[in-house]
């Protein structure tokens, strides 16, 4: 399992660099707005959640094993390492192809840019999408007993290297340039892709499930789990968490210079709070089934600290303001996110 827990982490990272950079050159090229992060955000978003979907889609009906599921993998880190390199010079031609259409209404001209935006960013977003699915069915193929909490383990894997991802590429963009930093995600990628392949040929034998593990994994199976409860759950915390990022980006950017700063700041504490509470939820997980319902009341309550944090009127450091208002939800959301998708 060390192997996927270090696929992952490296994975998270170079997912949140390449949406820092590509953030930061969108704006380069189609204007520094608001509307504009939105549209990257939820073109990144609608990239991953479509990948996800698809690749989940073709699991089900094309069970994969585990050499296949782990070269599977490898292709799909592979494209997003191409990406790294592509990305850049297709943003650059929609801003070209944008001033020769010489629009003359933001709203036309935004639904022009966020569709080059969406052409260009959903395919390979999508490839990021698909590593977790298909990294699940490799776990599932080799670590049978540990499958039915092999999302919340990804999850914490790939957070917690979006943790770093949220803060190193800073440094490497001031020292490299975005075009070096999209490069150094790119080999990581690359090599990303070469171990999994190496690993899919090493001839390692799926461990045999204990019977113990058997019993209880018959009896989930059995359980009703409710799936459009579920599901619903799941799209109103993810419809819910990304508005409120855009709100955050709002709220403290004044605190914070710059949008891609603040955007930087607010997706590192964001991601680390997630971090902790998939751990807290990882370790509750092992010895309990259902939540109190407390989580539930606490995640609305938590939701509007940022109105009070980010107010002038009241004195805070910066830090301390960004860490106050979007941490305890941010925490939250990380406990209840994996423990739906377990489910």
């Amino acid at each position: 399992m060390a192997w996927f827990f270090a696929f992952f982490f490296v994975s998270g990272f170079c997912s949140i660099l390449y949406e820092l950079v590509w953030l930061r050159l969108s704006m380069a090229q189609f204007g520094v707005t608001t509307a504009l992060v939105s549209i990257v955000l939820s073109t990144f978003m609608a990239g991953l959640g479509l990948g996800s979907w698809l690749s989940g889609r073709l699991l089900r009906k094309h069970e994969l094993s585990r050499s296949s599921a782990l070269r599977t993998y490898a292709l799909t880190e592979l494209l997003i390492g191409i990406s790294a390199l592509l990305v850049p010079q297709e943003l650059l031609l929609g801003r070209q192809l944008l001033h020769h259409l010489e629009l003359s209404s933001s709203s036309s001209y935004y639904l022009a840019s966020g569709t080059w935006l969406a052409l260009t960013l959903i395919p390979w977003c999508a490839c990021m999408g698909a590593t977790i699915p298909v990294g699940m069915q490799a776990i599932r193929s080799q670590f049978s007993e540990e499958s039915p909490r092999a999302f919340s383990f990804l999850y914490l894997a790939n957070v917690l290297g979006a943790v770093a991802g949220a803060t190193i590429p800073l440094l490497l963009i001031e020292i490299y340039g975005f075009h070096g930093a999209l490069r150094a995600g790119a080999v990581l990628n690359v090599a990303l892709a070469v171990s999994a392949t190496a690993l899919a040929l090493s001839g390692i034998q799926p461990q045999t499930m204990k019977p113990g593990a058997a019993i209880a994994r018959s009896r989930s199976e059995k359980q009703p789990l409710h799936e459009p409860k579920l599901l619903l759950l799941l799209f109103a915390t993810g419809l819910t968490s990304m508005g409120m990022e855009i709100v955050w980006i709002r709220e403290f950017t004044p605190y914070l210079t710059t949008v891609v700063y603040a955007f930087a700041s607010i997706l590192g504490v964001y991601l680390l709070s997630t971090f902790i509470g998939s751990r807290i939820y990882r370790r509750w997980s092992a010895h309990h089934d259902e939540e109190p319902a407390i989580v539930w009341m606490l995640l609305g309550v938590v939701a509007l600290l940022p109105l009070v944090t980010a107010s002038p009127k009241i004195h805070l450091w910066d830090a301390v303001r960004l860490i106050v208002g979007i941490a305890p939800f941010s925490a939250l959301l990380g406990f209840v996110t994996p423990m739906l998708v377990d489910r």
